[in-house]
């Protein structure tokens, strides 16, 4: 076979593993079968709600096995017809099953991408919150371009971009700022972007052109809707108005209408200062802190998960995920996946899916790894 070939083929066969992990596919197979087994009792549906929640579980199940049993055969059957047609020298046919190849390639990355975007609150918009570091104007530019940055990935993707909050730097950049991005599957494709990223560049606020490092933190936190139910005590939160700061006209600084609250058992803060209406600050960050407490909820439910408890220090202020060298050469890499490029420009425009897609195969592998550990 060709090497083009041999590619496809290899990384058809890496989608199809890591559709098995993350079917957990032993598993997965005996519960199809006492999924079976209950449809089959002639009393399934006296209880009419259960009924429906397990045949809806037994559907997807179906559909999630025999899409990787398609992959297979198909993929065994091609390689197959390739060989033959090579063997014989069968232009017309090697035509046709490339043609085939190519197609169960892109069904397998399809798929793969579909086992990533699986969490409990994918499919929800999502929260940006930026911080700068220490190092003053330096790191406050460095914060705004991060800002830049995921507003262009979430505009290239049709996603709706809203600015919440947004506190300017002494000179330029700014301290702090929030997003909300809306649109399909947004907290899925964003979540492992939490972090702290790091800039290597000449600064261009040094007189002197030195080179400078620079760090950022970014937190990500899904929208909760109605349907998610955060219960806060409202004695446990501090709540404190003061007059917003930064773009937003000359009435949004002339009252105490941006509102922030303090979460005081766990220390969580968030703030709005995008409307001129305090109430509507208020409503907004009350909504907020919901979501922080949601994510939370969902950081401590990964935690138990798995034995390293690795998805609280990605989240830490000291744990660096990406680093970006502008000078004295030109570098994007992943820390934790070791995904690279050489085009940081292009990264800093918003081209991260594929920094995006190799962190969410990391934490969907590790899963599947702590899972088969815990059942060994």
């Amino acid at each position: 076979m060709r090497a083009e070939h041999l590619q496809l083929v290899d990384e058809i066969r890496q989608s199809i593993s890591l559709l098995r992990r993350h079917l957990d596919w032993d598993n997965a197979l005996a519960r199809l079968d006492d999924l079976n087994h209950y449809a089959e009792d002639p009393n399934f549906w006296n209880d009419a709600e259960k009924a429906q929640t397990q045949m809806r579980e037994r559907q997807q199940l179906e559909d999630s096995v025999e899409a990787v049993r398609r992959l297979e055969t198909g993929l065994s059957d091609t390689i197959e017809l390739i060989e033959l047609a090579e063997e014989e020298d069968d232009a017309g046919v090697l035509a046709d099953a490339e043609e085939t190849l190519r197609e169960l390639h892109a069904d397998a990355m399809k798929r793969q991408v579909g086992t990533l975007l699986s969490g409990e609150a994918d499919a929800n918009d999502t929260y940006v919150e930026i911080h700068a570091g220490a190092g003053g104007t330096e790191s406050q530019d460095w914060a705004e371009m991060l800002l830049r940055m995921y507003s262009r990935w979430a505009n290239a993707h049709g996603y709706k971009v809203e600015e919440i909050g947004y506190n300017a730097g002494d000179e330029a950049g700014i301290r702090s700022a929030t997003l909300v991005i809306k649109g399909p599957n947004a907290y899925g494709w964003l979540k492992t972007e939490s972090g702290v990223h790091r800039l290597v560049r000449i600064s261009p606020y040094d007189s002197s052109a030195r080179r400078h490092t620079s760090f950022a933190s970014v937190w990500i936190f899904p929208v909760v809707d109605d349907s998610i139910q955060i219960d806060i005590n409202e004695s446990d939160v501090r709540v404190d108005t003061y007059r917003s700061s930064g773009a937003g006209g000359q009435h949004v600084n002339t009252t105490d209408s941006a509102v922030r609250l303090t979460h005081v058992p766990t220390g969580i803060v968030v703030a709005c200062q995008n409307e001129r209406s305090q109430h509507k600050n208020r409503a907004t960050a009350w909504a907020m802190l919901r979501s922080r407490l949601y994510e939370a909820e969902l950081q401590k439910r990964e935690e138990k998960a798995m034995a390293d408890a690795a998805s609280k220090t990605e989240i830490g202020w000291g744990h660096q995920i990406r680093s970006y060298v502008l000078q004295p050469y030109q570098l994007v890499k992943d820390l934790r996946t070791g995904v690279e490029s050489t085009n940081p420009q292009a990264v800093l425009d918003g081209d991260l899916d594929t920094f995006m897609e190799a962190s969410l195969a990391h934490r969907v592998n590790a899963e599947a790894e702590e899972k088969a550990a815990a059942n060994a």
